[in-house]
């Protein structure tokens, strides 16, 4: 694609960042083909290829946001199905962030519009404030319809209630772990986040389980907390940096003290650390620390996948669909790491139709954009039912909430599935399903 930018426009480096990027672009409109927005809605503007005409246009005259551009990318999910598809390697994650902060600092959005994304920002990254948070929402549930009727905020607020868990979850353990299995073979960080601990501290207690009897010790670092990803794709650029700082002086902590990799077990976080090293590239007391932690991280999956098998406890061999997260599959090219551990463990894994179309969860896009996120769930949970699963797999707590919305089949975290098979307990929700506690 062709550029026209002004040499005094290149010297800011977002913006150099951003030519390089367009100039990618061949307008070959392959990422079309797979774009959720363009699949449900026909606009080419909905698709990645129009909304790159209208960020180049936007930053190359210098020119503050309009309301049809920011309509057009806030559909965006940032699955980055885009990305897998592009022959010519656009790196659309990095122009639609650009293009989000360029949103924020030029673009003034009516109030219920701002005061909601300040809300989410204030609570979501936050995991007290986020439980309280739950706590009212399932206090709201029987109101569901009559808020989801209010003006301006009803079906945003109704998405909000619908996603709370039905009931209050338990509190997380997140002491250290020490390796049961001997001999030790690493150390290592577990994410303890924001959200999931809050909904689903199951899924990090598998993993430390898990992680034990390999031998792994698992501890945890002061002052880690929210990755800034759900800031980061609301373009609030300052929040989701000073996230990023706090978690790399924290891990970097540990690093010196011996640190083998630093575990997500949400893949929507793990997009997000394993491009620290990008987010922070500009700032000299934090690009190399923020590099170094970049290369540590990995998916909890893609970690086990090279550890030894254990011998299985449980009696396995039930048919599982794995649903890889768009996070996953696009944004960490983890596609097959995941499934082959399912498969070892004894699980039946059946391949999802469409299997590269988001969901819909998207962080906090099924709240700012439920109408199209509820379309894309029950597309998704329409293609996991043919596979006629006893349960579902995946490895992002956004769609196992999005998910389990729209099917009555009980739906887990990869890592869980793991740790039963290894003797850990039956996750909630499959009892019943043909696996015995």
């Amino acid at each position: 694609m062709q550029t026209n930018f002004s040499s005094a426009a290149l010297a800011e480096p977002h913006l150099a960042e951003s030519e390089k990027i367009l100039r990618t672009c061949v307008h070959c409109g392959f990422c079309t083909a797979t774009c959720p927005t363009y699949l449900l809605l026909g606009d080419e503007l909905d698709s990645p290829r129009g909304r790159i005409y209208m960020i180049k246009d936007m930053l190359e005259g210098g020119k503050p946001a309009t309301k049809e551009v920011v309509k057009h990318v806030d559909r965006c999910l940032s699955c980055l199905s885009c990305m897998t598809t592009c022959p010519s390697g656009v790196h659309y994650m990095h122009l639609v962030d650009h293009a989000r902060a360029h949103i924020e600092l030029t673009y003034k959005r009516d109030f219920t519009d701002r005061l909601l994304r300040a809300l989410l920002a204030n609570i979501l990254p936050y995991p007290r404030r986020f439980r309280l948070a739950l706590a009212g929402a399932l206090l709201a549930k029987p109101l569901r319809f009559i808020i989801a009727a209010l003006p301006f905020v009803g079906a945003r607020m109704g998405a909000m209630i619908d996603l709370a868990p039905a009931r209050f979850p338990s509190l997380p353990l997140t002491e250290a772990a020490p390796a049961v299995a001997s001999p030790r073979r690493g150390r290592v960080a577990i994410l303890e986040g924001c959200a999931q601990p809050a909904l689903k501290p199951s899924i990090n207690a598998a993993a430390r389980r898990v992680l034990a009897r390999h031998g792994v010790d698992v501890i945890r670092p002061k002052g880690e907390g929210c990755c800034g990803a759900l800031v980061h794709h609301m373009g609030r650029e300052a929040e989701a940096f000073a996230f990023a700082r706090r978690n790399v002086d924290a891990w970097c902590a540990e690093i010196a003290g011996g640190l083998d990799a630093i575990l997500i077990t949400a893949s929507g976080c793990g997009t997000t650390i394993k491009d620290y090293g990008f987010m922070l590239r500009d700032d000299p007391a934090y690009a190399e620390k923020a590099a170094r932690v970049s290369a540590l991280a990995k998916d909890i999956t893609e970690y086990a996948a090279g550890l030894d098998a254990l011998p299985r406890a449980r009696e396995t061999g039930q048919t599982i669909a794995y649903h890889s997260a768009c996070s996953m599959q696009h944004g960490q090219k983890l596609g097959d790491q995941p499934k082959r551990l399912l498969r070892a463990a004894g699980f039946v894994v059946k391949e999802v139709p469409e299997g590269h179309i988001c969901c819909g969860s998207a962080g906090v896009y099924n709240i700012l954009q439920p109408e199209i996120a509820g379309r894309l769930r029950e597309r998704k949970a329409a293609n996991i039912a043919k596979t006629k699963p006893q349960a579902i797999a995946t490895g992002n707590i956004g769609c196992i909430t999005q998910i389990g919305l729209a099917t009555a089949t009980p739906i887990v975290h990869t890592i869980e599935l793991l740790d039963w098979a290894q003797g850990g307990p039956l996750p909630e929700g499959l009892a019943g399903a043909g696996f015995p506690a």
